[in-house]
Formats: C-alpha cells, sequence, structure tokens
C-alpha cells in the first residue's frame, strides 16, 4: 500500500497546499471568535470548509484549543508590586518603539 500524498492536477504541489497563505492567515486570524461562537453561519462554514482541506491550519486550531483548556484551568501566581512595575515598564518601552 501506498502512502503518496495526493497532489494538485498538474503538479507536485500537496493538495493541501492550494489555499494561499494569505488566506490561511485570514483565517487563522478568525480562529479565536470561532471557538467562542463570535462569529456568522457563513463564515464558520468558510472555516471549517478551509479546515477540512487544510491539515496545516487544522492543527493550528487543535494547538488553539489545547491552549485555551490549559489557559483556562491554570491558576496564575500574583506578581509582587516590584513585578509590577518592571513589566509596566516593559510594555510601555515596547509600544513607545512600535
Amino acid at each position: 500500500m501506498s502512502s503518496k500524498v495526493p497532489t494538485q492536477p498538474g503538479t507536485r504541489k500537496p493538495i493541501h497546499h492550494q489555499h494561499s497563505k494569505r488566506h490561511c492567515l485570514k483565517i487563522l486570524q478568525k480562529l479565536s471568535a470561532y471557538l467562542d461562537d463570535e462569529l456568522s453561519g457563513h463564515i464558520c462554514a468558510e472555516i471549517r470548509s478551509h479546515l477540512g482541506a487544510c491539515p496545516n491550519c487544522e492543527i493550528f486550531l487543535d494547538s488553539l484549543r489545547q491552549t485555551i483548556t490549559l489557559c483556562r484551568h491554570h491558576q496564575p501566581h500574583p506578581l509582587s508590586s516590584s513585578d509590577r512595575a518592571t513589566l509596566r515598564r516593559q510594555i510601555l518601552r515596547s509600544v513607545a518603539s512600535a
């Protein structure tokens, strides 16, 4: 039995690369809202269709789901006032240099 990856007709490109990187990026930018059920049915259908044809985006979605689960079950440790001040300075410095 062959484990040959299906390709686009007339090319050697794997089928899952049929989407442009820009289209994948548009889908990835919507995944958080997708998981939170904040999108219209039309957009959800577009995302599901894309995910069914794009293993890389499917993997990213699974990773995002796992990250959300971990974050929801993790209790953050309180920061000291010194740590908060340092973090605030770093954020302000980062915003000022952007």
